[in-house]
């Protein structure tokens, strides 16, 4: 085998290992408790913006894509999620100024007990709410609280200069 040969299969090997080693590091951070992150490498804030950022494609109400194919989210869940958000006050007035329901995102999380037992719940959500192409939000909604912990509301405004 040639030099450049060699080189080349070193740098592939190179490149997978560092890759590897990122994804057990933002694997183990994103599934401990203590963590702020959210997904692969986003923190909240990145998420919310990619949620509601301009190459959002969210279907009304789907669940979300993991690593490893879609989960399937229940209507009930969704219900849930939607009846305490609608029963915020600040939720009320953005509906009432002509925002509408585009998606519920929950954020799953799993926990290696003790004895080695792994336990998967979806105890919070992003609900993701649209106004014409003026408006969007994220509603952060906690499940087991049953409250809306934050809202982020992104407008766009288009002036017209051209006469």
């Amino acid at each position: 085998m040639n030099r450049s040969k060699a080189l080349i299969l070193l740098s592939v090997v190179a490149f997978a290992t560092i890759l590897g080693g990122w994804y057990v590091t933002a694997y183990a951070t994103s599934n401990s408790g203590n963590s702020t992150m959210l997904g692969f490498w986003r923190s909240e804030d990145e998420l919310t913006a990619e949620l509601c950022g301009p190459g959002f494609k969210g279907g009304l109400m789907r669940g979300g894509r993991g690593f490893n194919g879609f989960i399937e989210v229940s209507a009930v869940y969704n219900e849930t999620v939607i009846d305490i958000m609608e029963s915020d006050p600040d939720v009320q007035n953005l509906l009432t100024e002509g925002y509408t329901i585009t998606a519920v995102r929950p954020f799953i999380k799993s926990v290696v007990e003790a004895d080695g037992t792994v336990v998967t719940k979806a105890t919070s959500a992003i609900v993701i709410l649209t106004k014409d192409t003026t408006g969007k939000a994220s509603v952060w909604v906690d499940v087991t609280a049953a409250k809306v912990t934050k809202i982020v509301i992104l407008t766009r405004s288009v002036i017209d200069k051209s006469g």
